[in-house]
């Protein structure tokens, strides 16, 4: 049903659809009765997994990226989501890249995009986050928060800083976002300098806060293995909570001639789904072998059936997060995967 509905869905602009298709789910569950329905429909049954402190319901969240603005909470909470990740959050809001910015590759199962963190601001999410977080919800939700374009690199830890600041109390775990490659210069935020900078900052915050939030660093895939080992370092020093691997992928040599071809036609932009599937997994894998397992990984990248959750947990991820996969595979994809994955009560994968 939905491969149909989908290749009607793929002649259309992929962004304007993003809207288009939450928005009318939007509107489906401000039903009461129906909105229960699709709950019933699509909610798998709970496994609870735990990770930094907090109780997931299942171990698939969606990534950053898909609801910025956290307007569709409640709509994806219907499709079975254990947490969404919102943002990524700016202090300022801004309108991001010019569109076209979002581009679907069919052959590679996969998608192109180069948004720049266009985003409301923090002020206006907080208030939003305040609103939902008045209602009785069991869905964790995490903040990825990043830095606006035009703030220079030397001052990008107020960014952080203040993007923490107003959404702490809202949210139930912090991401912060160094690895788009959708922001010029953002990147450079990896080095083990300037991520002690802003670690440093927000753990001096959230230790003199009331309720402390656990703290992740999202990487990017196309990271060396002394960068990496840089992140390593950091993580184990300054006491991370966890780390998301990984952001989209700037390395085209996955796809295939055709898809290659409209990929370098479109320009910049970075590359999610299948193309990042294996270096997502070989990443985990160093990172928890590294570790010895002691710091918590969110596996995202090629994330589509159960088979590929598997492969994540098997390299070491806790909880997994989809986004392309949840474009392909449609709003089943939670359950799908948990129906698969689970085995009686025991919630092993």
């Amino acid at each position: 049903m939905y491969s149909l509905l989908r290749s009607v869905l793929f002649l259309l602009d992929a962004e304007k659809v993003h809207y288009f298709s939450m928005n009318f789910l939007k509107t489906l569950c401000s039903i009461g009765f129906i909105r229960k329905v699709i709950t019933k429909i699509y909610s798998p049954k709970d496994i609870p997994v735990t990770a930094f402190g907090l109780r997931f319901k299942n171990a698939v969240g969606l990534a950053a990226g898909f609801d910025k603005n956290a307007l569709y909470l409640r709509e994806l909470e219907t499709l079975g989501f254990s947490h969404i990740e919102i943002g990524t959050v700016t202090p300022l809001p801004q309108p991001g890249n010019d569109a076209p910015r979002l581009f679907r590759l069919p052959a590679d199962r996969a998608l192109l995009n180069r948004m720049g963190f266009n985003n409301d601001g923090a002020e206006v999410i907080a208030l939003r986050l305040k609103l939902w977080k008045s209602k009785p919800s069991n869905l964790i939700i995490g903040g990825n928060i990043g830095k606006n374009k035009l703030t220079p690199n030397e001052d990008a830890w107020q960014d952080y800083e203040k993007c923490f600041l107003a959404l702490h109390p809202f949210v139930d775990y912090f991401v912060v976002n160094v690895s788009s490659p959708n922001t010029p210069g953002l990147r450079e935020l990896q080095e083990k300098k300037s991520l002690l900078e802003i670690f440093t900052v927000l753990q001096n915050h959230n230790s003199k806060l009331e309720s402390p939030k656990p703290l992740l660093l999202k990487i990017a895939p196309d990271l060396s293995v002394a960068q990496i080992d840089d992140v390593i370092d950091l993580a184990m020093e300054i006491k991370l909570d966890g780390l998301v691997a990984c952001n989209t992928t700037l390395d085209r040599t996955g796809l295939s001639g055709k898809s290659k071809e409209k990929a370098n036609t479109w320009g910049m932009g970075g590359l999610s789904g299948y193309p990042v599937k294996e270096k997502s997994a070989e990443i985990i894998r160093y990172i928890s072998q590294k570790t010895k397992g002691t710091i918590p990984i969110i596996g995202s990248g090629g994330i589509f059936t159960a088979k590929d959750v598997k492969e994540k947990s098997d390299a070491g991820a806790t909880l997994v997060q989809v986004w392309t996969g949840f474009v392909y595979e449609g709003p089943g994809i939670v359950k799908k995967i948990c129906k698969s994955l689970y085995t009686g009560a025991s919630g092993r994968w």
